[in-house]
């Protein structure tokens, strides 16, 4: 049964490995790159006693290329599920070779759990050695940036990939079993997995524990590392030193926690200075704001949080297709 599965599957597989090979390699000569100019950098500038421009700068030389692989890992659990997983039972089913492997000694039931465990073994395996060689890669990138909680270096880093993985391949192939067609499969494998990547980080992922509530005073180079700042004083993209991730952020607020979005002379800040002026401008306000956060050392737990709900919803999907197998398939 085993040997039967590779013989059908192989094809997707070599392809699968060949790229993953492909991008293995990419990653060793990036990883080694960035190792060594992060050394080099730290050597060059410990001795000058400012090492913040200098590594802000080797951050910037390798973020645009560590943000695409970032986002192709993101990809990879929805092309398994859509493609490894989906057609995996639903091929057989419209044509109708399944019913020869039942007439056989093979049951139902070990039918499928051959499937789900040679082919899922290779999909977890495979988003598994992507993230390894990606977090060990940007390792040093990720540290200078202190950003690990940011939705897409999240979910394409250390262990959770391989709980993305495992969902979506059984996510697939559950749902080949109800839809009995493979192209209608790959299709609401791909809506299904791509709605939950959105709903878990800006619905479920703020909320594995509660946030801690803080206020954080607005200084200069925090204020010039803002992403928006709104004409009444709402703002974007704080981040605050530490790598906590900030979920809910108020309007800037005094020293008494007063909105100063109307003031005169925060309109005089905003709308008379250069975008060079402006935040030292607004830091001599004594500016602050209330943020929700989870703190930077609950990274780890989340990542173990998210790759056991994401296992579990995976078992409870490979469940309800072994029920669905034993009791209506023909």
């Amino acid at each position: 049964m085993i040997w039967l599965t590779w013989r059908q599957f192989r094809t997707q597989v070599l392809v699968g490995l060949g790229a993953l090979l492909l991008l293995g390699v990419y990653l060793v000569v990036l990883g080694r790159q960035i190792h060594s100019g992060y050394d080099d950098t730290l050597a060059h500038c410990t001795g000058h006693g400012n090492c913040a421009g200098p590594l802000s700068a080797f951050a910037d030389h390798y973020s645009l290329r560590l943000d695409l692989l970032g986002y192709l890992l993101l990809a990879v659990p929805g092309a398994i599920g859509v493609f490894w997983g989906a057609p995996l039972v639903s091929r057989e089913l419209e044509a109708g070779t399944h019913r020869l492997v039942w007439n056989q000694s093979v049951t139902r039931g070990r039918w499928l759990a051959v499937k789900l465990g040679v082919v899922g073994v290779l999909s977890t395996a495979a988003a598994g050695l992507y993230s390894l060689l990606l977090t060990w890669a940007a390792g040093p990138v990720d540290t200078v940036l202190g950003n690990r909680f940011e939705p897409a270096l999240f979910a394409s880093r250390n262990i959770a990939p391989l709980g993305y993985a495992v969902f979506a391949f059984v996510l697939g192939t559950t749902l080949g079993l109800f839809v009995r067609h493979t192209v209608p499969a790959m299709g609401v494998t791909l809506v299904v997995f791509a709605v939950l990547q959105i709903v878990v980080p800006t619905v479920i992922r703020p909320h594995y524990q509660p946030p801690v509530r803080t206020s954080v005073p607005l200084t200069a180079p925090l204020i010039r590392g803002l992403t928006k700042i709104g004409t009444y004083g709402d703002i974007g993209g704080l981040r605050v030193p530490g790598g906590p991730w900030v979920v809910e952020t108020s309007a800037m607020l005094d020293s008494k926690g007063r909105e100063v979005g109307h003031t005169a002379w925060f309109q005089d800040c905003t709308n008379n200075k250069s975008l060079a002026e402006m935040p030292d401008c607004l830091a001599k306000g004594n500016l602050h704001v209330d943020v929700s956060e989870q703190p930077a050392g609950r990274y780890w737990t989340f990542q173990w949080l998210e790759t056991a709900a994401y296992t579990v919803s995976a078992g409870l999907s490979a469940a309800l297709g072994f029920r669905r197998i034993r009791a209506r398939l023909a």
